[in-house]
């Protein structure tokens, strides 16, 4: 891995003490609201929380839709021209492959037997969707069921098929019915890997699968052990091949009649196996207790880290009668008084805060070129910034998901972390394989103000939505010797040599943090 540049602080420290520190009065012990006057822009705050952050185009976009026919169609991705995206997505080749191909591969030599090759494209295509698919909320939900449905990525057992079930088991059931989505990801060599059902045959069930099913992938704790052993019984037979591909097969599975919370079933044949089980999967998955895990979880990614009880019920509602589509729920989500009261209520993770930035600066993908043939590189080095932060894409190693509530990741060193990257993006320091605007203060600021408070409250409305208090604008003019009424000459270094460093402490500050 390449030496990361070191930001030097020696210049910032003392705008950014006033900046961060003094906004920091405005903010929760976890950092989850911002000192920014909430409410202010309903368009704005749909277009955070419902993609990963405001680009000039998506903030246009919207404002000429308006929410209802933006969130329309972007809940109908199929619509949306996607082809930068995809074309982006053909350094990845591996993300499309299926399991005998990836086999086909190491037996060949042209990948290293349990490689990584395939699993660490899929993370790296993460990251290009996030910042550069015009299919924004389709890729958030992507997160969202990936992180409910987790399969630690990379991890033992899946150097075959994770991209598989990336792309057979998550996104195309994304908008769809979540009785689907489980049903496949219980089929899929992925899971069955993770969570050791494939090992599982009926002289000895193994609980491990049954247990994350019932506990994070559907109804929660409220489930018995009886309840777990009963699944696991139920759950034997659902295997791979020796080719590592999905098979039923009957000799493993445990006869008899299982009851697990209300669910009964006979069980008498091995040949019933399979339906039985997915009888089982279906009954779960319209299960109340079901629907309430994943209103809240809803709640918790788009609403606040304390869920709205009373949303809770009504997404959960609209969840089952819905037949567990998940596309009405979001609709019902977006349009609740809930969502459009918890402006400031959620705080970037790591990834969405590095995605985010990526995104308001105008950063763009690398180009291909005769000595950049692969054009991998800048988000090879995305992608380990975010290891770094603890935040690399699909990477939690426990069954249930990165944490997706702000204290989770409030820390000095997390903070840190992310003023760097700042810096280093804005600074245009690293990665610099990636593309940026011809002029960063051009994109940001185009019309240049006369005063140094008038290019504060420019860059900060650009950046945050928000128009910063006057503390705070006293403090990043203050950075330039000046205060907020002082005149701005163009050749001044805050228009040129400067000007990176005002956007890093803009990036840095906690109205950016909230999305």
């Amino acid at each position: 891995m390449p030496a990361v540049p070191r930001t030097s602080r020696r210049g910032l420290l003392a705008a950014a003490a006033g900046v961060v520190a003094g906004a920091a009065a405005g903010t929760t012990v976890a950092g989850t609201r911002a000192s920014a006057a909430a409410g202010t822009d309903p368009l704005l705050h749909l277009l955070r929380r419902a993609s990963y952050g405001p680009t000039a185009e998506s903030e246009a976009e919207i404002r000429s839709l308006g929410a209802h026919a933006w969130l329309d169609r972007q809940l109908s991705p199929g619509t949306i021209d996607d082809s930068a995206c995809a074309t982006v997505l053909k350094r990845y080749p591996l993300i499309y492959a299926s399991v005998p191909t990836i086999r086909r591969r190491v037996s060949s030599g042209l990948m290293k037997a349990h490689g990584w090759d395939a699993m660490m494209q899929v993370a790296h295509a993460a990251i290009v969707r996030a910042a550069w698919s015009e299919r924004q909320l389709f890729e958030v939900m992507t997160d969202f069921w990936s992180n409910h449905l987790n399969v630690a990525n990379p991890s033992d057992g899946t150097w075959d098929n994770r991209q598989d079930y990336d792309l057979h088991v998550i996104r195309p059931h994304t908008f769809g019915r979540f009785a689907d989505m489980l049903k496949a990801s219980a089929r899929h060599p992925a899971m069955l890997n993770y969570l050791d059902n494939r090992s599982s045959t009926k002289t000895h069930p193994n609980e491990n699968y049954a247990r994350e099913l019932l506990e994070l992938h559907t109804v929660g704790l409220v489930y018995s052990e009886a309840d777990v052993k009963n699944a696991a019984r139920l759950l034997t037979g659902l295997t791979t091949t020796n080719g590592g591909v999905y098979a039923y097969d009957g000799r493993r599975h445990a006869t008899g009649a299982v009851r697990v919370l209300t669910f009964t079933h006979a069980n008498r044949t091995a040949a019933g196996g399979q339906a039985a089980s997915l009888n089982l999967l279906d009954y779960l998955a319209m299960h109340p207790a079901t629907a309430r895990q994943i209103a809240r979880k809803l709640c918790l990614r788009f609403v606040s880290d304390d869920p709205p009880p009373a949303l809770v019920q009504k997404l959960a509602a609209v969840y089952l009668t819905s037949k567990t589509a998940i596309v009405p729920v979001l609709r019902a989500l977006f349009g609740s008084a809930e969502f459009a009261a918890s402006e400031g209520q959620k705080v970037r993770r790591p990834f969405e805060d590095l995605v985010a930035t990526i995104r308001v600066l105008g950063i763009g993908p690398e180009q291909v070129t005769t000595d950049n043939p692969a054009g991998t590189k800048g988000v090879q080095a995305l992608f380990w910034i975010l290891q770094g932060s603890g935040h690399a894409p699909l990477n939690w190693a426990p069954p249930n998901g990165y944490p997706d509530v702000a204290a989770a990741w409030a820390s000095s060193n997390g903070y840190l972390s992310r003023w760097n990257s700042h810096m280093q993006l804005a600074g245009n320091w690293y990665p610099k394989q990636l593309t940026r605007p011809a002029s960063l203060l051009d994109h940001l600021v185009p019309a240049i103000p006369t005063t140094f408070g008038g290019l504060v409250d420019a860059l900060t409305t650009r950046i945050t939505g928000s128009v910063f208090s006057d503390e705070h604008r006293s403090a990043l003019t203050g950075f330039f010797g000046k205060t907020p009424s002082s005149s701005l000459a163009r050749n001044h270094a805050a228009l040129n040599w400067k000007f990176p460093y005002l956007v890093a402490l803009v990036l840095s500050s906690p109205e950016f943090m909230v999305r």
